[in-house]
């Protein structure tokens, strides 16, 4: 079964601000109209009005951040992906980043059912003197149903780089039915997961940044996670939690930090009502 479906956004810099100059989509891809925030950001929600993916999607998602554009992305609700008789659901993103353009994508979390399978991709290409904060975090299934890695299989890949230099390649393969997730050295008993990465050309207040961060984590108990500084221009935030809405505390609490120490921005609500 399963549909194709694509969204292509373009975004510019005009008369000082940020615009969406261009827009397609097939369903089950959509974007709200996007409202402009007093700092001049963009900020605009991607919707799958199907209410999820289902085995036999493949999603593409193309997005163009013109230079010096401000845009900040997010999902209206989380991810659900459904059981699936046969193939897999597939959805890949592309966002390139051009120079001085910065990006935040929020994205809700990832929830499988039960009998479901997802192989997802995220690609960012970044040029000089662009800035991204991009959030990643899947939940252990249906966990109010008992659906604690119940599901088939779910692959994340994610790909950043600055000038065509990697910054960032990460790859995640969760199969419960092969290996259990839980034991010691994977979650532990937490049914949440997410990974904050912060990326800057040109940004030089790394160690603080690292420093705000620890300082963050130590005041949220409800969850566990560390910061450690990439190779080059960035730095990575892991984290576990129990429940979604610490997972949303967490979120919000350090995406406010990275909004202010590297865009040089306020922190504002994301209100998905």
């Amino acid at each position: 079964m399963g549909r194709d479906g694509f969204l292509v956004l373009r975004f510019e810099r005009r008369d000082n601000r940020s615009v969406l100059t261009h827009s397609r989509f097939k369903l089950p891809l959509q974007v709200l109209t996007p409202a402009v925030l007093d700092d001049g950001t963009l900020y605009l929600m991607l919707l799958n009005p199907t209410g999820g993916l289902v085995g036999g999607d493949r999603l593409l998602t193309q997005i163009v951040q013109g230079c010096g554009t401000g845009v900040c992305i997010t999902t209206p609700s989380a991810t659900r992906v459904y059981r699936t008789a046969s193939n897999p659901a597939f959805h890949e993103t592309f966002i390139q980043v051009e120079e001085g353009a910065s990006l935040e994508y929020l994205p809700d979390h990832v929830i499988p059912h039960a009998g479901s399978e997802l192989r997802q991709s995220l690609r960012v290409e970044m040029a000089r003197q662009s800035r991204a904060i991009i959030w990643d975090a899947i939940a252990a299934g249906r966990l109010a149903r008992g659906e604690r890695w119940h599901f088939r299989a779910l692959e994340s890949r994610t790909e950043i780089l600055l000038c065509g230099r990697p910054l960032f390649i990460n790859r995640t393969r969760i199969n419960p039915m092969v290996q259990h997730p839980d034991p010691l050295g994977l979650m532990e008993g937490f049914s949440y997961v997410a990974s904050l990465v912060v990326l800057a050309d040109g940004f030089k207040a790394w160690d603080a940044l690292v420093a705000s961060f620890e300082a963050q984590l130590n005041r949220l108990p409800q969850v566990f996670g560390g910061v450690s500084l990439l190779a080059a221009s960035g730095c990575l935030v892991r984290l576990f939690a129990h429940s979604a809405v610490d997972l949303t505390l967490a979120q919000a609490k350090l995406w406010a930090q990275a909004r202010e120490l590297v865009l040089g921005l306020a922190p504002f609500d994301l209100r998905k009502y």
